[in-house]
C-alpha cells in the first residue's frame, strides 16, 4: 500500500541550478542536489564531512545520461578528489544521515544496491569501472537501509533524475485495465507498449521496422543504433527489455523507422489513438 509522503525542500539563495537540501518527515536521512561549481558552498556546512553516498550526474558525448555511484566516509573530501579527476559529471547527488549514524559497512552495502537499482533501471549509463562490494550487515541494519534506499528513491526522483526508476514503477500503477497501445506498420514493426508518468514504454518482444527512410532525423538513426548497441534490441530487431521513451512520438518513430506523431499513430486494440484516449480523460 502507498502512502502520501510530505517533503521538505530548501532551495539555496533561490538557486534551482544550485544548491538543493531535501527531507522527509520522520526520516533521519538528507539527500543534497549540488551543482559542480557550488561544493565550494557545500563545504561550508557542517554535515559536509558525513559518510554517506553519492552520485554523479552528466552526460557523455552523446547526449545519453550518465552516472557515478560512490561512497565516502568524509563525503567533501572524496568529492573534491572527483573534482581533479573527472570532468564527466555536472550535478551531484549526495545522500547522508543528518545525525551521522551511517558506517562504512552501511555505505557500502547502500553503493551497491544503488548500482543495482541503476543497472536495472537503465535510465542511465553507469560508468563505474568495477561493481561495488556489498558489506555483511545485521538484519536489523538491512531493513532500516532499505529504507533508505526507498526514501531516497523518492527524494532524487523528486529532484528531477530517474536513475533508479523502473518502468513498474514509473507506470500509471499497471493494473488489469492498464490500456495498452499498439503500432503494426511497413517494414515488420509490430510494437506494444503503455503510458508512463514520465513519457512512453514500448514492452519487452515488440519489434521494430528493418530500416529506416531517407528523410528520418539523424538523431533518431543514431538513437536505434544506440538501442541496438546496448542490447536492447537485438539483431532480430526485438526489444529485449521494457524501455521508457521520452514521448509516445519518440518511441513510434523507433518503432516505424521515420518522423512520427506517436499520438496518432499508438492506437488501442479497438484502433482508438492515444490521442483520443487521453483527451476523453480530461
Amino acid at each position: 500500500m502507498s502512502f502520501s509522503k510530505t517533503i521538505q525542500m530548501f532551495i539555496f539563495d533561490g538557486n534551482p541550478n544550485g544548491r538543493i537540501m531535501c527531507e522527509l518527515s520522520n526520516w533521519n536521512g538528507r539527500v543534497y542536489k549540488v551543482s559542480r561549481n557550488e561544493l565550494i558552498e557545500f563545504a561550508k556546512r557542517d554535515d559536509s564531512e558525513n559518510t554517506g553516498v553519492y552520485f554523479l550526474i552528466g552526460r557523455n558525448e552523446n547526449n545519453v545520461d550518465t552516472v557515478y555511484i560512490g561512497e565516502a566516509e568524509k563525503m567533501l573530501t572524496r568529492l573534491k578528489q572527483h573534482l581533479k579527476d573527472a570532468e564527466y559529471w555536472n550535478d551531484c547527488i549526495i545522500v547522508i544521515s543528518k545525525d551521522n549514524l551511517l558506517n562504512k559497512a552501511h555505505v557500502k552495502y547502500l553503493e551497491n544496491k544503488f548500482y543495482s537499482l541503476a543497472k536495472d533501471a537503465d535510465r542511465s549509463i553507469v560508468i563505474n569501472n568495477t561493481v561495488p562490494t556489498c558489506s555483511s550487515i545485521s538484519e536489523y541494519d538491512e531493513a532500516m537501509l532499505q529504507e533508505f534506499i526507498s526514501n531516497t528513491k523518492l527524494l532524487v526522483n523528486t529532484l528531477g533524475y530517474k536513475t533508479f526508476d523502473t518502468i513498474e514503477e514509473s507506470s500509471l500503477k499497471r493494473q488489469n485495465n492498464q490500456v495498452e497501445f499498439y503500432i503494426k506498420a511497413a517494414r515488420g514493426a509490430d510494437a506494444k507498449g503503455i503510458v508512463v508518468s514520465d513519457g512512453f514504454a514500448v514492452l519487452n518482444g515488440s519489434v521494430i521496422a528493418t530500416s529506416t527512410v531517407q528523410s528520418m532525423a539523424p538523431s533518431m538513426i543514431r538513437l536505434r543504433e544506440t538501442l541496438f548497441e546496448k542490447g536492447i534490441i537485438d539483431a532480430n530487431y526485438m526489444f529485449t527489455k521494457d524501455h521508457i521513451f521520452s514521448s509516445p512520438s519518440l518511441a513510434a518513430a523507433v518503432v516505424m523507422g521515420r518522423n512520427a506523431n506517436g499520438r496518432t499513430e499508438w492506437k488501442t486494440f479497438d484502433n482508438k489513438p492515444l490521442k483520443e484516449i487521453e483527451e476523453s480523460q480530461i
